[in-house]
């Protein structure tokens, strides 16, 4: 499993998920996962856990992002990392973006 060599911000399909959330797939094969999420002001990734990695970097925008039941206001150029089942989601507070790597890839999103 893997994506093509190149995927071009035109061509790579942006995937509507609901409250406010959408996602795009910049690249993957089994180990790891690029993916691009924009949110609108005030949508949020509801607390979850999953078997990956995850390291996500804020390009636009201002979040409060709770790991492990903390909770830190986190704005353009900061980033976090989740490890493999730690409880996790954000709050935009700023319409933004959040680009995050996972490891190994997530199936799911596919």
């Amino acid at each position: 499993m893997r994506s093509e060599n190149f995927l071009t911000e035109p061509h790579s399909l942006w995937r509507e998920l609901g409250g406010g959330i959408s996602r795009q797939i910049l690249g993957y094969d089994n180990d790891i996962m690029l993916v691009k999420v924009k949110f609108i002001k005030g949508a949020k990734s509801d607390v979850h856990h999953h078997l990956h990695s995850q390291s996500s970097f804020i390009a636009k925008g201002t979040f409060e992002v709770e790991i492990n039941g903390k909770k830190k206001i986190l704005e353009e150029g900061d980033g976090f990392y989740a490890e493999p089942n730690a409880p996790h989601g954000v709050i935009c507070l700023e319409e933004g973006m959040i680009v995050d790597t996972f490891s190994p890839a997530r199936e799911d999103f596919l």
